[in-house]
């Protein structure tokens, strides 16, 4: 079996332990706050960052300096047979396309994923492709059951600010006045790994609604949700006992949004993430369970 690398940045969510463990390497996105910069929960916690943010209007992100990557591939390829290097989506950051051409640089062959998507989807594309990898799959092979992963998740946000999307580019100018005046809600998903608007609705309480009637269209296909909060504990607990009343034997996870999250989409945001059944039950390895690997 050839050794393999993984390569990621900090929107993948992966825990640390798993990552030293599993042979998979962060390289962490910036946050800048009046100029400063600090490195994606290294240098700053998503606590700190949410109370910096109150205190400050200039918040922002950058994807990790091109030099980062190089340094590290061209310590991987001294040390692993392969390297596989997967990233948020392309449409939303650069990081992807840095990351390939410091491989270039590096003068080492990486075999290259744009999850098209942030957060819990990529950990679990890592976690399960580390299974496969510990259950024989070559690096290509692993390639394409992630791509399969990735034509069937689902990705749904209720971003909490207007204003916030509105300074990180993704809202123009009219579009914030009029949500504003309209008091309107917007329902997000990822789709081919740009963020577009599903519905515009004028309350909050009827946007969360919509997002879980979107769910139940799937809730029969679906093994597992993940909740998803930018530092909005409350109503992601909310989202879960709505779940649960809907399909009592799902299983659910809540998980805490990367800062880079909230310097875009504002604290507060909620979303749901899931993968249909029907992929995972094809991608499942032959006499092999999955759960145990995916444990952290």
């Amino acid at each position: 079996m050839k050794s393999i690398a993984w390569v990621t940045d900090s929107t993948s969510t992966i825990d640390s332990e798993f990552a030293m463990n599993n042979h998979v390497y962060i390289v962490p996105l910036r946050l800048i706050i009046n100029n400063e910069c600090y490195k994606e929960n290294i240098e700053i916690t998503a606590d700190q960052f949410y109370d910096k943010m109150r205190e400050n209007d200039k918040v922002g992100s950058s994807q990790p300096p091109i030099g980062e990557f190089v340094e590290l591939y061209e310590r991987l390829k001294e040390e692993y047979d392969e390297v596989i290097a997967i990233h948020c989506s392309s449409e939303l950051s650069g990081t992807f396309h840095t990351s390939m051409q410091a491989a270039d640089i590096a003068g080492v062959t990486v075999i290259g994923i744009d999850s098209k998507v942030g957060a819990y989807p990529i950990r679990e594309m890592i976690m399960r492709g580390v299974h496969w990898q510990q259950a024989g799959c070559s690096a290509l092979e692993i390639k394409s059951r992630i791509e399969n992963i990735i034509e069937e998740m689902s990705f749904y946000l209720i971003p909490a600010s207007l204003s916030q999307l509105h300074r990180s580019g993704r809202l123009s100018g009219s579009q914030l006045l009029l949500g504003q005046l309209m008091r309107i809600h917007l329902l997000l998903k990822f789709d081919k790994g740009k963020v577009v608007v599903v519905d515009k609705i004028r309350t909050f309480k009827k946007t969360k609604q919509k997002l879980l009637e979107t769910l139940g269209q799937d809730i029969r296909l679906i093994q597992d949700i993940c909740i998803m909060h930018a530092n909005n504990m409350e109503e992601a607990l909310s989202l879960e006992s709505a779940i649960k009343e809907m399909s009592p034997s799902v299983r659910t996870e809540i998980m805490t949004f990367v800062p880079v999250v909230g310097v875009h989409m504002g604290e507060g945001t909620l979303a749901l993430s899931w993968i249909n059944n029907t992929a995972v039950n094809q991608l499942n390895v032959q006499d092999k369970v999955l759960e145990p690997v995916l444990q952290y």
